[in-house]
């Protein structure tokens, strides 16, 4: 039992070491579990998994034996984090103690690491103070995510949380407004002041900004399409976002 390699990513297999891991603190990106495992030994992992609300997934042993090669890996994996997530909840009043005005960028089911990592560097090349992703459904930060971001998220905090509303409802209540990048908006991306403290949310390609966030937003900002093809790719319309915020607070 102990650590591998698993596509640059490092994990921990065996299920006493996974244990030990999780009772460590160590971060842990996703645990898998091989389907029909049980067992006492079982029961208390799982147990352990539900009580630090961490992520597991119960996969085919093929799976486990891609992702371990060659070990006895007892039907069990733990993905470590490839960086050390942070906390929106300290960063925020720690930016305004700062005397800045906070920035966070919120990434709302984002879930293709390249997307992901072109995302981070822009936000690291704007001054970005924070990005916030899902601790499920987002894109996993592994060396790939870090490599096409050219170690931005090496640079940038990251903040993986459970509830993204609570978190909006928190910047709102924090002073932050809130502005949610939408092909539904009712104004251009240049009219939205974004001199202001501002916690702003892009979405998903496919389906956009979550309904539940939308309706907490104070405003939904568009990008002006002129051509045939009617959205852009997200990684693009983030940096355009970020980059009005940088030429209205640098002007």
């Amino acid at each position: 039992m102990g650590k591998a390699q698993s596509n640059k990513q490092q994990a921990v297999y065996g299920i006493r070491p996974v244990m030990e891991t999780i009772e460590s603190g160590k971060q842990i990106d996703k645990i898998l579990l091989q389907n029909g495992l049980s067992g006492s030994l079982i029961g208390e992992l799982r147990a352990l998994i539900k009580a630090h609300g961490l992520t597991f997934q119960f996969v085919p042993v093929e799976k486990l034996n891609r992702t371990v090669r060659d070990v006895n890996h007892q039907g069990v994996v733990a993905l470590i984090s490839a960086i050390e997530y942070q906390s929106v909840y300290d960063i925020v009043p720690y930016v305004f103690e700062q005397g800045r005005t906070p920035m966070l960028l919120m990434l709302d089911r984002v879930t293709d690491v390249r997307n992901l990592g072109a995302i981070a560097r822009t936000a690291e090349c704007t001054s970005v103070d924070a990005i916030i992703v899902p601790a499920h459904g987002s894109a996993q930060i592994n060396e790939d995510a870090i490599k096409t971001s050219s170690g931005a998220l090496l640079r940038v905090p990251v903040c993986r949380e459970d509830n993204l509303k609570t978190v909006v409802n928190f910047a709102k209540q924090s002073g932050l407004q809130v502005c949610a990048a939408t092909e539904k908006g009712n104004s251009l991306y240049t009219d939205v002041d974004f001199c202001k403290p501002t916690l702003l949310i892009m979405g998903a390609e496919e389906t956009g900004v979550s309904n539940d966030l939308l309706k907490l937003c104070d405003h939904r900002a568009k990008l002006p399409i002129v051509g045939a093809v009617q959205s852009l790719n997200v990684s693009v319309a983030a940096g355009v976002f970020m980059y009005e915020v940088l030429r209205q607070r640098k002007g």
